[in-house]
C-alpha cells in the first residue's frame, strides 16, 4: 500500500473522538484563565478592558479592508466605523456599570455578588466579523469570562488575526493566558462538538438561523438572534427631504449587510411622489416595474436569497440585471403592490435593495407594516419617520418588535449608533423572535448575581458591609496546556494586578487548597 494512503486511511484528526479532544482541551484552559480572571479586582480589569479597546481601535481600518478583500463584499470605510464603534465607544457606554465588585441595598438588606458565566463560546458572522469579534471579546472581558471563538470561514484568515492581536493585547496587559481563543480550523461538526460540551457555559450566537437554532438546541444556554426584515413608515407628517436621506444613507451603510437595515418602505399615497422624488435626490434609483421583475428574479430562488448578492454595492446589481443606473447610485427601490408570501421582495434583503409599498390609509400602512415582520424578522427592528407623537405610539404598538427608531437611519439607530440604544452587535428578538431576550444584548447577560438576603424583619439587623471586599487576590501562574494545537496565545505577559491582589498574598497552603479542588474537578468529569 502506498504511504500516502495509508496515512490518509489512518488519519483521525477530523474524528469525534479527537475534536471532543481539541474541544476539552481549549475550554479547559479557557476554564482555567476564567476562574484566575474572577480574582481581578475592577481596576486591573477595566485596565485590560482599555487596552483591548485601543488595539482594537487602532487596527479599525486595517481589518475592516483585509475583510473586504477576503470576503469580496461590504465598504471598507463603513466597515472601518463600525469596527471603532464596538472599541472605545462601547467600553464607555458601561464605563459606570460594575460588573465586578458586590452590590450592597441596605434599604432592602440584600448584597448581591457578581458571578461571571466562566466560558462563552461566540460564533461571528461573515457580515459584520471585527466589530462582532470586537463587541463579543469586549463584553467578556468586562465581566471577567473567557471566550473561544468561532470564525465565519468566508472571514477566517482576518478574524483569526484579529482575535490573536486582541489576545495579545489583552495579555499584555494582564489578562491570564487563554482568556481569549479562536478556532482555527472551523467546521460545523467541530462547532457542535463545542456547543454541546458541558465546558462551554453559554453560547453568543450571530450568524444565520441554522447556526442559531443549532446554539439553542445545544444543551447549554444561549443568546441568539433571530432575522431581520425592518419595515419603515415614512408617513405624511414627516419631513420628507430628511426622511429619504436618512433611509438611503442607511440603506447604503456597509452595503446594507447589517440585519437592522430597512426592508420595505412603507409611505402612503399623499406623499408617494414627493417622497420619491426626495429618494432620487438622496442616491436612489427608482425602479420600473420590468426593473422590478428582473430584481426579483436575481435576489431570489427557489432555495431563498442569492447569496452572491449579499454586501454588493446597488451599481454591480444593477449591472448584473442589465439595469442602466446613474454612477451615484446608492440603493435600489423597487415598488412591490403586495406583502406576504407572494412577493419575495418583501422578504429581508442584506444588499442595497429597498421594497416600497404604497398604502392607501395610516391604517393601512400600519397593517402592512405588521405583515412584513410576520413574514419574517418578527422581534426585531422597525423604524418610522415622522412629527407626529400620536403615530408613533400606535406604530410602535402593532409592530412586533422590540426597538423602533423614530427619525434616525435603522441600520445604526436600532444597534445603538444614531440613538442612545445600547450599542450592540447582538439583536435579542425576544418572545415575538422565539429568542430569550428582547433588548440588545449588552455585558449585564453574562454575569449573574448569587442574592444574600437577610430576615426583612424590622427587629432583624442588617450588617454593616462597609469596607468589605471580595478580597480579590489576582493572578495565579501561567495556565496549563501551553501550546495546545489550536489556541490563540501571545508571548507569556506580566501581570499587573493592584497592591491588594498581588501574589505575596497567597499562602502556600492556599494554592494548594486551589490546586486540590482542580483536580477533584478533573477526576469528576
Amino acid at each position: 500500500m502506498e504511504p500516502a494512503l495509508f496515512n490518509s486511511l489512518i488519519d483521525i484528526s477530523e474524528s469525534p473522538a479527537a475534536r471532543r479532544g481539541q474541544a476539552d482541551l481549549m475550554l479547559e484552559r479557557a476554564r482555567w484563565a476564567a476562574t484566575v480572571f474572577d480574582r481581578y479586582d475592577r481596576d486591573t480589569t477595566m485596565r485590560i478592558v482599555d487596552a483591548v479597546a485601543e488595539a482594537a481601535h487602532a487596527h479599525a481600518a486595517e481589518f475592516a479592508e483585509k475583510v473586504v478583500a477576503e470576503s469580496g463584499f461590504g465598504v471598507a470605510e463603513h466597515k472601518k466605523i463600525k469596527n471603532e464603534l464596538t472599541a472605545k465607544p462601547l467600553v464607555e457606554f458601561y464605563r459606570d456599570q460594575d460588573y465586578v465588585n458586590p452590590r450592597v441595598d441596605e434599604a432592602r438588606k440584600i448584597i448581591e455578588i457578581p458571578r461571571p458565566a466562566g466560558v462563552v463560546f461566540a460564533l461571528t458572522p461573515s457580515t459584520n466579523p471585527i466589530a462582532t469579534i470586537n463587541y463579543k471579546v469586549l463584553l467578556c472581558l468586562m465581566t471577567r469570562n473567557a471566550i473561544v471563538m468561532s470564525p465565519h470561514p468566508a472571514v477566517r484568515e482576518t478574524s483569526i488575526e484579529a482575535v490573536t492581536m486582541l489576545a495579545r493585547a489583552a495579555e499584555e496587559a494582564g489578562a491570564p493566558a487563554g482568556i481569549i481563543q479562536v478556532l482555527e480550523k472551523p467546521s460545523i461538526p467541530l462547532v457542535d462538538t463545542f456547543m454541546e460540551s458541558e465546558k462551554t457555559n453559554v453560547i453568543l450566537a450571530t450568524g444565520g438561523t441554522p447556526m442559531v437554532r443549532a446554539a439553542y438546541s445545544s444543551g447549554n444556554p444561549a443568546v441568539g438572534v433571530g432575522p431581520g426584515n425592518a419595515p419603515v413608515f415614512v408617513d405624511a407628517s414627516a419631513d420628507i427631504a430628511k426622511a429619504a436621506q436618512r433611509v438611503v444613507a442607511s440603506k447604503s451603510f456597509d452595503n446594507s449587510v447589517l440585519c437592522t437595515n430597512e426592508s420595505v418602505l412603507i409611505t402612503l399615497s399623499e406623499v408617494e411622489n414627493q417622497l420619491k422624488m426626495a429618494l432620487k435626490s438622496a442616491g436612489a434609483y427608482i425602479c420600473s416595474e420590468e426593473d422590478t421583475e428582473v430584481l426579483r428574479r436575481f435576489l431570489f430562488h427557489p432555495r431563498g436569497f442569492n447569496i452572491e448578492a449579499i454586501g454588493r454595492d446597488a451599481a454591480w446589481i444593477a449591472q448584473e440585471c442589465g439595469i442602466r443606473v446613474p454612477a451615484n447610485t446608492k440603493i435600489l427601490v423597487a415598488p412591490i403592490t403586495l406583502i406576504g408570501v407572494e412577493e419575495p421582495l418583501s422578504r429581508e434583503k442584506l444588499c442595497p435593495v429597498l421594497s416600497m409599498h404604497v398604502a392607501k390609509t395610516r391604517a393601512q400602512a400600519l397593517s402592512q407594516a405588521r405583515a412584513v415582520l410576520r413574514l419574517a424578522g418578527a422581534g426585531h427592528s422597525a423604524a418610522i419617520h415622522t412629527r407626529d407623537e400620536a403615530s408613533v405610539m400606535e406604530y410602535a404598538s402593532m409592530v412586533e418588535v422590540y426597538r423602533v427608531v423614530v427619525n434616525a437611519p435603522c441600520s445604526q439607530g436600532a444597534a445603538g449608533f444614531a440613538t442612545n440604544l445600547a450599542p450592540t452587535f447582538t439583536i435579542g428578538t425576544g418572545f415575538f423572535g422565539r429568542s430569550s431576550i428582547g433588548e440588545n444584548v449588552g455585558p449585564q447577560h453574562l454575569v449573574h448575581w448569587t442574592r444574600v438576603a437577610y430576615n426583612s424583619e424590622a427587629d432583624e439587623p442588617f450588617g454593616n458591609y462597609h469596607g468589605i471586599g471580595r478580597g480579590f487576590r489576582g493572578a495565579l501562574p501561567s495556565a496549563p496546556a501551553d501550546g495546545v494545537p489550536g489556541v490563540t496565545r501571545s508571548a507569556p505577559s506580566t501581570p499587573q494586578p493592584s497592591a491588594a491582589s498581588s501574589m505575596d498574598n497567597i499562602t502556600k497552603d492556599e494554592l494548594r487548597r486551589l490546586i486540590a479542588a482542580e483536580l477533584r474537578d478533573l477526576l469528576r468529569k
